[in-house]
């Protein structure tokens, strides 16, 4: 036992830090990863710890600022690169990993508690998020904290559990708002109901009205002055992003991106893919066994075991609460895989037939090692991604004094917003024009789609030179303002010796 619990911890701490050092090696691609990073990068640099800002003058109304004040915080003590961004969330991970130890261990043994831990760290959504940046990380470690504390507390626990209940909805509620609330009263609320007799005295052993006022002290100070700051907020916030964007599956109002259309009932889709492989394999195995006649065995092991029963509503909160939404995600599905995991952890651990105890071991392998080798092949080069990091870098490295900055024709990705430390610029064609005709730089650098034919780059400017490219884009130089030239203003009245 002693062996196997070690050879399994190590396996365990192998997979955290593979994914702790590809998230140093793999560039943000386009849209989410940039975004979010420019956004700390952003609060970091500015010291507005309040608002977070989508650009300079436009606030970002989309999400509270807990991940971003984890993000920015991480940069002022490593500096900006893609490791101190990813960093937070690999340790919210962490800890959401040693919460399913915990829970786990509580309800059955060390044993079910380190395969619920491999399985939880090897499933693919998990995996991706603890090195991406997200806000998804801080809502599941939220909702987490606040359902493992929940069901401690019911089990006889004591002492901190009680109060870390309620410091879990205030994670939930500062990384992404009234969602936490819903994904943490939806399975406690069923469990209740499956098991009131012997649980409703159990709810006195919570600090209800304490937790609610330090739950409401934590929180409402943010709320409040970022209403004052950017008025607005709240409304956007409240009424836009938790009640039309779900409801209204092509919602026009995203402030920040576009609402993604998709069929009702895809979240279970979508729990397929975040659990994979270990759903797939599961969810197999569980059909063959109801097939085989164990229906009765099956029902009776999860209405009559609680911890069974809340660790099954947990797991299904998120995919019931968003069966009917249209605009979902497939990272709406990591507050559930903690409470997965932990179900089919303790299948692994007592499974007894051949084929599943030697398939186990490239279960655990599988995600890890697939990613590990996606972030090789992208950081040689080999795989091209949506990034705009080697563009920037031979703009930084090529340019001059007397140049523009990097401009982007009609659409400025977010990588590169990120990696020219927000200098780069999204141009039309006519303002390209005038700047041209302004003369106002020694050498215009232009990014202009790569599939553009040599046509259209020549009606651009007939000086101009492609000199490099990447898998969306091609730079290029444009001849400006000659070298024996005094500067003069733009179309925007903003001298070249000013830049």
């Amino acid at each position: 036992m002693s062996k196997r619990f070690n050879v399994l911890l190590l396996v365990l701490a192998a997979v955290m830090v593979s994914r702790f050092i590809g998230m140093a090696f793999f560039p943000f691609a386009d849209t989410t990863e940039p975004r979010y990073a420019e956004i700390a990068r952003l609060m970091a640099e500015t010291g507005d710890w309040i608002t977070p800002w989508f650009e300079p003058g436009v606030p970002f109304w989309g999400k509270p600022p807990l991940s971003f004040w984890a993000q920015a915080a991480a940069i002022k003590v490593f500096g900006v690169s893609e490791f101190s961004l990813r960093f937070p969330s690999w340790l919210a991970t962490l800890a959401m990993v040693w919460l399913v130890w915990r829970l786990a261990r509580q309800l059955w043994s060390v044993q079910v508690a380190q395969w619920s831990c491999l399985v939880f760290a090897t499933m693919a959504l998990t995996y991706i998020s603890a090195g991406a940046v997200m806000t998804d990380a801080f809502l599941a470690l939220g909702t987490t904290l606040a359902l493992v504390s929940f069901c401690l507390v019911m089990a006889g626990e004591g002492g901190l559990w009680r109060w870390l209940f309620f410091l879990g909805l205030v994670i939930g509620l500062l990384s992404k708002g009234p969602l936490a609330i819903v994904l943490v009263g939806i399975p406690i609320v069923l469990w209740l109901l499956l098991s009131w007799r012997e649980t409703t005295n159990n709810l006195r052993r919570l600090p209800w009205w304490r937790g609610t006022l330090l739950t409401a002290l934590l929180v409402c100070p943010w709320y409040i002055l970022a209403e004052l700051k950017t008025p607005g907020f709240l409304d956007y916030f409240i009424v836009g992003e938790h009640v039309r964007r779900f409801l209204d599956p092509g919602w026009a109002g995203d402030l920040y991106g576009s609402a993604h259309n998709q069929p009702k009932g895809m979240i279970w889709m979508y729990w397929l893919w975040a659990s994979f492989p270990w759903g797939v394999v599961a969810l197999v195995s569980l059909v063959l066994a109801w097939f085989r006649g164990k229906r009765s065995s099956i029902v009776s092991k999860t209405i009559s075991n609680p911890g069974v029963s809340f660790l099954l509503v947990s797991a299904l909160a998120p995919m019931l609460f968003f069966t009917l939404a249209g605009n979902t995600l497939w990272t709406y599905i990591l507050p559930s895989l903690p409470f997965t995991a932990i179900l089919i952890g303790r299948w692994a651990s007592e499974c007894q037939s051949f084929w599943l105890l030697r398939l186990r071991g490239g279960l655990v392998a599988l995600v890890p090692v697939l990613l590990t080798v996606f972030v090789g092949l992208s950081a040689t080069g080999w795989q091209s991604l949506k990034t705009e990091k080697e563009l920037v870098s031979y703009y930084q490295l090529a340019r001059t004094a007397d140049d523009s900055p990097l401009i982007y024709l009609d659409d400025l990705p977010f990588s590169a917003r990120f990696y020219s430390d927000g200098t780069a610029l999204e141009m039309t064609k006519s303002g390209l024009s005038n700047l041209q005709t302004a003369e106002a730089y020694q050498r215009l650098y232009v990014a202009v789609p790569k599939t553009w034919p040599g046509e259209k780059v020549a009606g651009l400017a007939t000086s101009a030179r492609k000199v490099m490219e990447n898998r969306r884009y091609q730079l290029l130089v444009i001849a400006g303002l000659q070298r024996d030239q005094q500067p003069v203003s733009d179309a925007n009245g903003v001298r070249s010796s000013d830049i």
